[in-house]
This record gives structure tokens, sequence and C-alpha cells, in this order.
């Protein structure tokens, strides 16, 4: 039988895996395949569903919330619900750091300014996010203009 312990343990060894191959190979196919697709990311959503599931089948289903702090913190009295935070907060910080890595790629950011963004997403998810936010200003997106549409075809358009 599986045991929120157990389970701990493989969700963080699936992220740490992904945190790693985001940071060391950030293009090997198998990167690209398993963290950038975001397979890593939804198997650790198919994970928390499952074990929040568990919680509100189990008998501790019931107590705790979200209108409080006092809810939350009896809601995480349960190992089940706090796992399942746990993955939680596992699945969206990999999500922000695929995204992060993704967008860089295509906006020509280089990988040693992106490492420090990374690492502040896997240990403080939204200070990650924020210095990303910070650093992707620098680099905008290098897209072609949009052609004008003849002149002919405009007209043509109204005199329809």
């Amino acid at each position: 039988m599986l045991t929120p312990t157990t389970l701990f343990s493989v969700a963080n060894t699936v992220a740490m895996l992904g945190w790693a191959l985001l940071l060391i190979a950030p293009r090997w196919m198998v990167t690209r395949r398993l963290v950038l697709s975001g397979v890593l990311s939804l198997g650790l959503a198919v994970v928390y569903a499952v074990v929040i599931g568990v919680h509100y089948a189990g008998p501790q289903g019931s107590v705790g919330g979200f209108s409080s702090l006092a809810e939350v913190a009896l809601l995480f009295q349960d190992p089940w619900a706090l796992l399942a935070g746990w993955v939680h907060y596992l699945c969206f910080d990999l999500a922000v750091g695929a995204w992060s890595a993704r967008d860089a790629h295509r906006r020509g950011v280089p990988h040693l300014l992106l490492i420090p963004c990374l690492l502040f997403t896997f240990l403080l998810g939204p200070v990650g996010l924020l210095l990303y936010a910070i650093v992707r200003r620098f680099y905008p997106l290098n897209l072609p203009p949009s052609p004008a549409p003849a002149l002919d075809s405009v007209r043509s358009s109204y005199s329809s």
C-alpha cells in the first residue's frame, strides 16, 4: 500500500529530475520530451488529483478548509492533505520553470541568466517567476512585422 511518505519521496524524485534536466541539459531531447512538453508536470497533476481524492474520501476529508488560516492549519494536519499541498507546489513550480525555459529559448535569453530564475522558482516559486518576468523584459520577442493589407483589398472590402 502506498503511504503519504512513499508518495512524497516519489514526487520529490520526479520533480528533482525535472529541475536537474532544466538546469543542466535544457536543450536535450529527453528534457524536451519530459519537462518542456509538460509530461512531468502533468504526471504530478495526476498524483495531486489522486492524493486530494484520497484525502477527501478519508476520515479527515471534512476537517479544515480554506476560509481562514486556522482552517488551513487544520486541513494540513492530515498527511494526505499535506502531501497534496506539497505535490501542488511541485507541480506548479515545475510547470512555471518549464514555461520560463521555453519562453527564454524563444526570446534568446542566455541560459546563464535563466539559471538564477529557475533556482529561485525551484526554491521560492513566485520569487523566481518575478525574477524571470524582469529578465524577459530585456529580451523582447523578435516577431516579423505583420504585412499591411494591400490597399486594393482594403478598398474592395469597404465597397462590397
